[in-house]
């Protein structure tokens, strides 16, 4: 097997069907959904916002591409973006996507153990 298989199926394991959830009671207790493992594509756009100091933007961009609905769906829309960053709590989008910039799978979970 290539390396490059090897990474892939590596990170496949990462990627667990196994969701991670925060609630949100804000939001009328909301659940969000989400995969405590980001690829380098969603990293990168967050990472590059936030040194262009664009943080409102890095976090409204954590919720749109890593919030997820129960059913895996998309939680959110970049049509979202606006109101995500202009008329939502600061203070709920910045716990929120903090809580999931900040979440690790557990070394079992990963080991498949």
């Amino acid at each position: 097997m290539s390396v490059i298989n090897n990474a892939k199926t590596h990170f496949k394991t990462k990627l667990t069907d196994k969701l991670e959830w925060i609630e949100v009671p804000e939001w009328d207790n909301t659940k969000i959904y989400f995969k405590s493992s980001a690829n380098l594509k969603q990293t990168e756009e967050v990472v590059a916002l936030y040194r262009d100091n664009k943080i409102a933007e890095a976090l409204a961009m954590v919720l749109m591409s890593r919030a997820l609905n129960e059913d895996k769906s998309k939680m959110f829309t970049n049509a979202d973006k606006f109101d995500l960053m202009n008329n939502v709590d600061p203070d709920v989008v910045t716990r929120v996507a903090t809580h999931i910039l900040n979440s690790e799978p557990e070394a079992e979970e990963i080991a498949g153990n």
